[in-house]
This record gives structure tokens, C-alpha cells and sequence, in this order.
């Protein structure tokens, strides 16, 4: 695993880059665009269009702006979360959650503090700056279509650079998702072989000291006591050499 302080760097440097295109961007087009302009850029294909989004991401919409703004920021907060948990362990997984969330934290920008910014509306009730227009196809569904049919419908909404952190965070997500798994299983069949391994040098020492304990007890029961001889000490046969003199003279 990444040592902390270089991949949350890295990771920050990510984002920060993220949030500053993405914020100046939206800045230039505030500048120089009026609401609903568009300007050609590659023919039909692709536009600039400076479209103000008060609901999610590509236009979709989930109830009043506080709400949307409030769910944005809990949302942000769960991927910082996610990402100090993981962000050490597969590098192209914490790139893809840093989009994200570079990408989470431009539009959270623009909910909370564009309406007070611009319009001088209460915080969190901002509109998102959208104006990168691809225009693949436009139409009504087919009814045959379940929960689209009969609507119209454009490929694709009108977004920004923020959106386009994210899709591109969420791609990186799924596309390394398993090579991410594999990794954190290879991390803990590895620790799983380290604490095996040291338990196994833990008993080898405990009964090595238990052999050289055993072996020292031995040795001290062996041993003569003091001022104790040994019957076959060089003292008793110097004693019994003087007796035999000793009969002898008599």
C-alpha cells in the first residue's frame, strides 16, 4: 500500500485540477455568453450552449434545488470518505474516485453559491452552468421503449466539465473494479502469509528456549554438590594409598 501522505497529495492535485477547469470554464461562459446562446463549434455536432441546470446531472431532475444541493454535499462527503479508505491500495482506482469527486465538488460550487453569486439568491438554491452540447440525435422515443417511450428525448444533454470528470471517474470505476479486488486480495493473502509466518518464529523461539531450559536444569542436577568428593576423586585414592601403608608397617 501507497504510503498516506503521497497518494492523498497526488489524489488532492487531482481534484484541485478538477474543481479549477471546471470553475473557469463556467466562469468564461458566464463572461461571455448570454443564457440560451449557442455557438457552433464542430457543425450540428458540437455546440456551446449556455444552458442553467437546477436539477442533477444531464439535466435529470430530483425535487426542489436545496434538496438536490443537500443530497450533493452527504454524497461528496461518503466519496471522501471512501476514498481515505481506499485510496492507498490501487492507483488508477483512486485517479477514477478522484474525478468524481473533483467533478462532485464544482457542481456542489455552483448549487450553493451560484444563486447568491449571480443572482443574489439564498445559498444552496444555485443552478449548475451547463453549456458543452453534443448533438448525436434528437427525437421522440419509440412507445415500444419501456419508460421513455413517447418522450423526447437528446443525445446527449447539454453538460459541463464537472460531468465530465464524473462519467469519466465512474468509466475508470467499473473498468478497474476487479483489478482493484484482486489487489486488496492479494494484500490480504500476503498479510495473511506474514502473520502465519511470524506465529511459526514465534513457537520455534518459545521452544528453543524451552530445550535450552530443560538442558540447563539437567547440566545443575549432575553436578556435585560442595564439599561433597566424588568416590572416584584422586583425594580417596591418596587416603586409601596412606591405609595400605599403614598395614604394611605393621
Amino acid at each position: 500500500m501507497e504510503p498516506s501522505r503521497n497518494w492523498i497529495s497526488k489524489a488532492l492535485m487531482t481534484v484541485v485540477l478538477v474543481v479549477i477547469v471546471d470553475q473557469i470554464s463556467k466562469v468564461i461562459v458566464l463572461k461571455t455568453m448570454a443564457r440560451g446562446q449557442s455557438i457552433d463549434v464542430f457543425g450540428d455536432w458540437l455546440k456551446l450552449t449556455y444552458t442553467e441546470n437546477p436539477g442533477m446531472a444531464f439535466g435529470l431532475e430530483f425535487g426542489p434545488p436545496a434538496m438536490i444541493a443537500i443530497f450533493s454535499v452527504i454524497a461528496t462527503v461518503l466519496i471522501v470518505i471512501y476514498l481515505f479508505k481506499v485510496g492507498g491500495i490501487f492507483t488508477p482506482y483512486r485517479v477514477s474516485l478522484s474525478f468524481v469527486l473533483g467533478g462532485a465538488i464544482g457542481n456542489i460550487i455552483d448549487r450553493v453559491f451560484y444563486g447568491k453569486i449571480v443572482y443574489g439568491e439564498p445559498l444552496f438554491l444555485g443552478r449548475v452552468v451547463d453549456f458543452i452540447h453534443v448533438n448525436v440525435w434528437r427525437g421522440i422515443v419509440p412507445e415500444a421503449v419501456p419508460f421513455l417511450g413517447g418522450k423526447y428525448l437528446a443525445l446527449f444533454p447539454i453538460w459541463n466539465v464537472a460531468d465530465m470528470a464524473i462519467v469519466c471517474g465512474v468509466v475508470g470505476i467499473m473498468w478497474y473494479q476487479k483489478s482493484f479486488h484482486l489487489k486488496i486480495q492479494n494484500m490480504q493473502e500476503a498479510a495473511a502469509a506474514s502473520a502465519v509466518a511470524a506465529d511459526s518464529g514465534a513457537d520455534a523461539h518459545e521452544a528453543g528456549s524451552e530445550m535450552a531450559s530443560t538442558a540447563a536444569l539437567d547440566s545443575t542436577t549432575d553436578a556435585p554438590e560442595p564439599g561433597v568428593e566424588d568416590p572416584g576423586s584422586p583425594g580417596e585414592s591418596s587416603s586409601d594409598g596412606n591405609d595400605a601403608g599403614k598395614q604394611q608397617s605393621v
